[in-house]
């Protein structure tokens, strides 16, 4: 397999195109396309069941055909050769593997989200603001093999380059849907889900409630908690005890603990 094209100039349009998809989200909504790099993140895209529209790689850093060997793609996907001064320009990290993407974007609505085990297993998160935060999220609830994860009231697009980087490519393995916060209740509700909301106020342990149902974790921001339409339409809303001097955790660490203590009852049953 051989590159097309080769680019050795940062004033190409292909590369202003890469530019204009990494640093703006409105251009990646208009156009429905997202910058991907790294092999990892690349192989996981494939694997979902991405479309992948271009392919730059790094000549003095990668061999396509070694690539290749790596992840297969379509024949149709374009190979581009990018020289190493070009490849710095479009890089997003300071270490880097060689490769950018050019893919297609999937729909995220919620409409389209079929939940097909008999007891799904699923997090939600209103508001996150800070892409690291997702990132980490999604990460966790790949390594819980959770059924979804939720988003909602976004306040970020779910292709931002931190996002997708934070997430090690996990944005990419789990299925993610987005609506808002009455939407998204509404949804739960429909699929006869346990609503069990993370606050301060009004709480049982985490550790007392049973999550084997299925089940709806929901987590709001560090600064500002959960809505009051959330802790309305609560199950139950569940702490987990601090002992030092602060009430709260980190957005993602708190969901990881929550997680695994439902982890642990489902193995167990």
């Amino acid at each position: 397999m051989y590159a097309t094209k080769h680019i050795s100039s940062v004033q190409n349009s292909l590369v202003k195109r890469i530019l204009l998809l990494k640093d703006k989200s409105r251009e990646r909504k208009k156009t429905g396309l997202f910058i991907l790099e790294g092999k990892r993140e690349l192989g996981l895209a494939v694997k979902a069941g991405y479309a992948i529209e271009t392919l730059c790689y790094c000549e003095d850093l990668l061999n396509v055909d070694q690539l290749e060997n790596l992840i297969p793609l379509e024949a149709t996907v374009n190979r581009i050769g990018l020289s190493l001064d070009v490849y710095k320009k479009v890089a997003y990290r300071d270490t880097t593997e060689g490769v950018i993407a050019i893919v297609k974007a999937k729909s995220h609505e919620l409409s389209d989200l079929k939940l097909e085990k008999e007891k799904p297993f699923i997090i939600v998160a209103e508001a996150p603001e800070k892409p690291g935060n997702i990132g980490a999220l999604l990460r966790t609830a790949d390594a819980a093999n959770l059924d979804a994860v939720l988003i909602a009231n976004p306040k970020t697009d779910l292709y931002n380059p931190n996002i997708i980087r934070s997430s090690v490519g996990c944005v990419f393995s789990r299925r993610v849907a987005m609506g808002s916060t009455a939407e998204i209740i509404a949804y739960l509700k429909e699929n006869k889900a346990t609503i069990y909301c993370a606050a301060l106020s009004a709480s049982e342990n985490y550790t007392k409630v049973d999550y084997t149902k299925t089940t709806a974790i929901v987590v709001g921001t560090e600064a500002t908690g959960l809505s009051e339409e959330w802790l309305a339409n609560a199950d139950k809303n569940i702490i987990i005890p601090m002992e030092g001097e602060i009430d709260s955790m980190n957005v993602s660490v708190s969901a990881a603990i929550l997680i695994f203590e439902g982890k642990r009852q489902r193995n167990e049953k």
